[in-house]
């Protein structure tokens, strides 16, 4: 073989090496599990990205699943109290505070 052309089986062979090094089988994970993970947000107060590194996924995934699987938040009629307003009011507050914090 030419120099030439074994330099290009040699890099060809490379670029094969690192590509199957770098494609991770895709996981998948239960219904039970993604909910979980919500819940972790939704009843526990985590942020998005503390939720996703302690169950081991990309925060996007959480997001993801936080979007399909959390329940929509209580809205409130014209009669509500100023006490259940103001606690709506500071959990959007706290929501996009978080949501800034992780952009």
């Amino acid at each position: 073989m030419t120099g030439g052309r074994l330099k290009a089986c040699h890099e060809f062979l490379q670029e094969l090496v690192m590509s199957e090094k770098s494609k991770r089988p895709r996981r998948s994970f239960s219904a039970e599990f993604k909910q979980d993970a919500v819940d972790l947000v939704v009843k526990q107060g985590y942020s998005f990205n503390d939720a996703a590194d302690a169950v081991g996924v990309t925060a996007k995934s959480r997001r993801d699943w936080h979007e399909k699987l959390a329940p929509e938040p209580e809205s409130y009629d014209d009669d509500a109290s100023t006490a259940v307003l103001q606690d709506e009011i500071n959990r959007f507050r706290e929501r996009l505070q978080r949501t800034e914090i992780e952009c």
